[in-house]
């Protein structure tokens, strides 16, 4: 299966057999949407920059909350969260998803604004590739995306939701994130190939380029 990323929390994971694209967010990002179509779109909670679902074409099957689905094949399990640290009072629920694809298992954490219980984390299970908020001001700092990523332990990290040239938000630099992790030297692709759960033995930081229009 393959990880592409196109900014702000928005990716499309997809397999042989189905699409699913994650956040798809409007023009008023600063950013443009490619032209997207998938088979299921997963939305973490009602902000524009995160539900744009009219933006991906096809007939989809959109899933916006907690609860178990399975789809096309695809296992999806929503995970219900807070987009702050104030148990939503600032800016209300966000929904993690965990999708289980056969040559890996990818969890997006959407908007997450807290540090998850050590319940929480145990709930997700193996979680292979992770895709976390790193830019603060509105989800996870640096410093607290690092706690979530060694409580959580994943195979591969996916920063996203960080600071870009065009974006309209003013988010932190995916730099500060890489120095909480102490990574010196970051690998940068275009997209991630999985096969057949063939993870690194420690976790590893990948950045993927953004590929939005």
């Amino acid at each position: 299966m393959d990880i592409t990323w196109y900014g702000q929390a928005c990716f499309r994971l997809r397999d042989r057999n189905v699409s699913v694209v994650a956040d798809p967010y409007d023009k008023t990002t600063g950013l443009k949407l490619p032209r997207l179509i998938a088979d299921i779109i997963t939305v973490s909670h009602q902000h524009d920059d995160h539900n744009f679902v009219e933006g991906v074409k096809g007939e989809p099957f959109v899933i916006s909350g907690p609860g178990e689905y399975e789809i096309k094949g695809l296992f999806i399990t929503g995970v219900a969260m807070w987009h702050d640290d104030t148990g939503g009072a600032l800016r209300g629920r966000n929904t993690i998803y965990l999708y289980e694809f056969a040559d890996a298992t990818v969890c997006h954490l959407g908007d997450l604004g807290h540090v998850p219980s050590q319940s929480q984390v145990e709930e997700l299970g193996n979680v292979d590739v992770l895709l976390v908020p790193v830019g603060g001001q509105y989800t996870l700092d640096a410093a607290k995306a690092a706690e979530v990523v060694s409580l959580i332990e994943p195979s591969i990290v996916i920063p996203m939701h960080y600071a870009l040239p065009d974006l309209a938000y003013k988010l932190d630099p995916l730099e500060v994130f890489l120095k909480e992790m102490g990574v010196k030297e970051s690998e940068r692709r275009e997209s991630l190939s999985v096969t057949n759960r063939q993870m690194p033995e420690e976790t590893k930081v990948l950045i993927l380029e953004s590929r939005a229009g």
